[in-house]
């Protein structure tokens, strides 16, 4: 599954879009696999008690998604980083 990533997630992956093999077919296996390829992304999308820091976003085909939903083969899938600053 292809997925698009943004702000600090490209320095761990190196490029804009990444593939990935997620285990299900819901948001969080994405997310899940996306941190097991990119361990150095880890710290931008989930907080010290591994859940997802409220400030991260994902969206499925352009709209915003929660972990449990479903997320098709052949989605368009972004990924949002927490981003910090004022």
């Amino acid at each position: 599954m292809e997925l698009t990533v943004y702000g600090p997630l490209r320095a761990a992956t190196g490029t804009k879009r990444v593939n990935v093999d997620p285990d299900d077919g819901t948001v969080r296996g994405v997310v899940e696999a996306f941190v097991a390829a990119y361990p150095s992304a880890e710290s931008h999308l989930v907080d010290e008690d591994g859940a997802l820091r409220p400030s991260v976003r994902v969206t499925v085909d352009g709209g915003r998604v929660g972990l449990d939903d479903d997320c098709p083969p052949g989605a368009a899938v972004a990924l949002f980083p927490a981003m910090r600053g004022g």
